[in-house]
């Protein structure tokens, strides 16, 4: 069974209408992203890969607009991913997220976590403007250890000038790994591109993981971080992610698989075997996750 690790909540429940589409340019460089989604859009693109359960996410930020151009209520986002769920729970499992600066921070993954089923984190230091090291993100992060809360954190690189890069620097989760060695986490990205630095990382830490999410659009950096990997000896600790809708799932492992031909004769390979036990890794029991109930 094939787990998506990070998936974004669609942004409309129904069709995109025409003048609420929006399409960013610079999230990827291949082509454009149509960054608005409908329930149905997300759907579509699970089956066609074959997804077994997608892990879905939204982001507490002070603003949605600014941080994506799409709207939304930005005191709606644990509800929405909560109602997306509730939509298909024998397929979906979803994180809530807080701004960790918030005075109900703590209440607020309460709520999610006990009224509306949700059952781990997304943080982004960097788009919520946090430091990631301070007083407050460190209270999320004991609770979260506390009560067995995964956390898939965002890493590397942003074009959004207002989000600082040093907070989303791989290194910084092994602080925070060092103070919480317990906390199960997620280093979405590969923390493109810095991805050596996240390898060292991953190594370390037993309850550390990567994503391999947004790097088969640069073919050249992706095989490298994925050589890296293999010469580390940290491709069990790699997750499959699409990021969608920044990319599908099924181009996202179509771009994985072809990492193990990647300049072949002429490169050291990436084991094709290991790619497939990525898509085939029991990713939610790493990050301690119930799998969705059977015939939900």
């Amino acid at each position: 069974m094939i787990v998506d690790v990070h998936t974004h909540t669609p942004s409309h429940r129904e069709a995109v209408p025409d003048d609420e589409a929006v399409v960013n340019a610079v999230w990827r460089p291949d082509r454009l992203v149509a960054a608005a989604t409908s329930w149905a859009d997300y759907a579509a693109a699970a089956e066609e890969a074959g997804i077994g359960v997608s892990v879905v996410c939204n982001i507490a930020v002070r603003s949605l607009v600014e941080l994506t151009g799409l709207p939304g209520d930005p005191n709606r986002v644990n509800d929405a991913t909560a109602d997306f769920v509730r939509a298909d729970p024998g397929h979906r499992i979803g994180l809530l997220s807080v701004h960790p600066d918030a005075p109900d921070a703590l209440a607020e993954i309460e709520r999610s976590v006990g009224d509306l089923g949700l059952r781990g984190l997304k943080l982004g230091p960097n788009y919520q403007q946090f430091d990631p090291l301070g007083t407050a993100a460190s209270a999320v992060y004991g609770y979260a250890e506390e009560h067995g809360l995964p956390i898939l954190f965002h890493a590397g690189a942003s074009p959004m000038r207002a989000a600082p890069l040093r907070y989303a620097h791989p290194l910084v989760f092994d602080e925070i790994a060092l103070r919480f060695p317990e906390l199960r986490f997620v280093i979405a990205h590969l923390g493109h591109p810095w991805q050596a630095d996240a390898m060292v990382v991953i190594r370390k830490h037993p309850h550390v993981y990567a994503d391999v999410s947004a790097g088969f659009y640069r073919p050249m950096s992706f095989y490298m971080a994925m050589r890296l990997a293999t010469e580390w000896g940290v491709l069990h600790k790699l997750l499959f992610g699409s990021d969608f809708p920044v990319a599908t799932p099924a181009e996202t492992i179509a771009g994985l698989r072809a990492v193990s031909v990647f300049g072949e004769g002429l490169l050291p390979p990436v084991p094709a075997a290991a790619i497939e036990a990525i898509l085939q890794r029991d990713t939610l029991a790493l990050l301690n996750l119930e799998p969705p109930a059977v015939g939900s």
